[in-house]
């Protein structure tokens, strides 16, 4: 198996949509919309075409997207991105390709000068990443969750330090 990780191109737009229909299909935890979320967030100016990654072994087997979020409070907004969602076909899961497009699209986000990520996710997957509860540095997601899966990341050393509040998604996820 040799794994490619690159940029998604819009003539992948179907299929990387299908691949991340697949990855969620028989998740508990899941509504099964992921790929509409996606289609939607493409649709949105919280979209970076450069962190929208997929994974190729002769075909597409995994897509990640990161996008432009908000951190705000009553004095501040603060730029932020977040990780939404990272899909491998059952086929593929469980073999490292998960890993290889979080960890290729956190190098490109820091490569295009972003400074934090969030990711509302496995208590025990993210942490590998870097990912350290929110709740750290007082960040609260929009709507009740567990402070165990709603997580942070400073992709520049102390990005975090003096941000709390709020986060604000794209319109795209409600």
């Amino acid at each position: 198996m040799n794994i490619i990780i690159r940029q998604e191109h819009v003539e992948d737009y179907s299929k990387t949509e299908e691949v991340v229909k697949q990855a969620f299909i028989n998740e508990s935890i899941s509504d099964q919309t992921e790929h509409k979320l996606v289609n939607r967030i493409r649709k949105t100016d919280a979209f970076l075409a450069e962190l929208s990654l997929v994974a190729v072994d002769k075909e597409i087997v995994g897509h990640i997207l990161l996008s432009k979020i908000k951190i705000v409070n009553e004095n501040k907004s603060v730029d932020s991105l977040a990780l939404a969602p990272v899909s491998v076909v059952p086929e593929y899961q469980n073999k490292g390709i998960g890993s290889q497009l979080i960890s290729s699209a956190l190098r490109k986000a820091q490569e295009l000068g972003f400074h934090s990520a969030i990711v509302l996710g496995h208590k025990d997957y993210y942490p590998r990443f870097g990912f350290k509860p929110a709740s750290l540095w007082n960040i609260k997601a929009p709507f009740d969750v567990a402070d165990e899966v709603f997580m942070a990341l400073e992709l520049t050393e102390n990005s975090l330090q003096n941000v709390y509040g709020v986060v604000q998604y794209s319109n795209a996820f409600f």
